[in-house]
């Protein structure tokens, strides 16, 4: 009945009604052209292709990111991976190019203009990656007959065309959900995509457990239960923060400080986990490389690299991927949590760390407790990234649901549904005067 009754509180805010319809209204439109196979492609021949990326790999995590448009061949085939990692480069280049961290620090127009750089990286990367699509698809397993009009120039050009403007129209539909709808749009699109392969892995796994005697519902619920308990670990690792006490002193009559024990006191939060799945998808391109630069060569020692890094749930592979998970959770954290800054912003304000003195002293505190906190933070997120082996080898879980138990597929799930959902709960205690509180009570929202 609560549930029922904060929905009603829901859909009683006009403007929160509207941005979720709107949201809504552009999710279908972008489902809807993951669908829509490219110009010159028999998109009944592609069935045998689109099960090569039930199983992960490189092909099956941009599937799962483009909501299975990547193996579709359709127009959003490159879904909105090439805004991510041009968002990647620019706010890693912000270290080092003194020119972006200018903009950085200009407030809105700063940030505006760091977008437009965005966008048009993020349409170079498009140039580079659409040709490498349309030439990969063959040795991916698409055969020459789905090509209807043939491989010629003008089904290269054309088709570069719709994915470019693919991406470029996916990452219009992410900002405007941002703006006009509700929660970060780029997230949400990413999170739809997966939501939208969960159905179809959940299916295969109850016909194999149940329709094949293969465990029976016994075994269904207990992969549900693990499921959750996951779902739970995931969101206590997102939401953790260790709370670093601030004091701030009075401010006098006259205008200047009195440091004294009555002064206003809160909190720094520093996240446990501050790089969220960025170290995953880092380590994950990294884990490619070995494997493509063995097929170059057909030695033995080149073969069996090869087959080591291409099982994605073999004991070799998880070990290195969690390796590079914590080595890149401190390396992300380093450049994202900037302990100096946060030392000059909070002497600027006349706060400072009780027992800790303003300035330098601050700075390497913060950085000893976010080194301190990041060690259980990376080693958990590395835990939660490569349990789908355990899932899998240890419960011969479906490969295509057990990706659903960790890794990058789940945290970003968690992630953006509670990032979403503090939105909605802030709309609602803007319109309420307790908010979600059980004696909470309901009045007019304010125009």
């Amino acid at each position: 009945m609560k549930f029922i009754e904060t929905l009603k509180n829901v859909w009683k805010i006009e403007e929160l009604r509207n941005r979720i319809i709107l949201t809504l209204g552009m999710l279908l439109v972008y489902r809807f052209g993951a669908q829509v196979v490219l110009p010159g492609i028999d998109a009944d021949m592609l069935a045998q292709f689109a099960g090569k990326f039930n199983a992960g790999g490189i092909g099956g995590l941009l599937n799962a990111f483009t909501g299975g448009a990547f193996a579709n061949a359709s127009v959003f085939a490159l879904g909105i991976m090439p805004y991510i990692s041009a968002s990647i480069v620019v706010q890693l280049m912000q270290i080092a190019v003194p020119y972006l961290q200018k903009l950085q620090k200009e407030g809105e127009s700063g940030r505006k203009k760091i977008n437009q750089i965005t966008r048009w990286l993020t349409i170079g990367i498009c140039l580079v990656q659409a040709p490498s699509y349309l030439a990969g698809l063959p040795a991916m397993g698409v055969p020459a007959e789905a090509f209807v009009m043939g491989q010629s120039f003008m089904f290269y050009f054309s088709s570069v065309i719709i994915l470019v403007t693919g991406t470029i129209f996916a990452m219009w539909l992410g900002e405007k959900i941002t703006d006009k709808g509700i929660g970060n749009g780029i997230s949400i699109l990413i999170m739809v995509g997966i939501i939208a392969r969960l159905p179809q892995s959940f299916a295969q796994e109850f016909v194999s457990r149940v329709m094949e005697s293969n465990g029976g519902l016994i075994m269904i619920l207990i992969e549900l239960v693990i499921w959750f308990v996951i779902i739970l670990l995931s969101i206590m690792l997102v939401m953790a923060v260790r709370k670093i006490p601030v004091q701030y002193a009075r401010r006098t009559a006259s205008g200047g400080y009195e440091k004294n024990i009555f002064g206003a006191r809160q909190f720094i939060p520093l996240k446990l986990n501050a790089s969220g799945v960025m170290p995953i998808i880092f380590a994950q391109a990294i884990m490619f490389v070995p494997s493509a630069v063995a097929s170059l060569s057909e030695s033995d020692f080149a073969q069996g690299i090869q087959a080591t890094f291409s099982d994605i749930f073999g004991f070799w592979y998880n070990l290195v991927f969690a390796v590079l998970i914590i080595i890149f959770t401190y390396f992300y954290t380093a450049i994202t949590v900037p302990t100096n800054k946060m030392a000059d912003d909070l002497k600027r304000s006349g706060g400072f760390i009780p027992g800790i003195k303003p300035g330098s002293q601050t700075a390497e505190y913060l950085d000893r407790i976010m080194s301190q906190i990041t060690l259980p933070g990376s080693v958990f997120l590395a835990l939660i990234a490569i349990f789908p082996a355990f899932v899998v080898k240890l419960m011969g879980i479906q490969q295509g649901w057990a990706l659903f138990y960790g890794g990058t597929s789940l945290l970003i799930m968690v992630g953006v549904a509670i990032d979403t959902m503090q939105q909605v709960n802030s709309y609602l205690l803007n319109r309420h005067y307790d908010g979600l509180m059980k004696t909470g009570k309901n009045r007019k929202a304010v125009a």
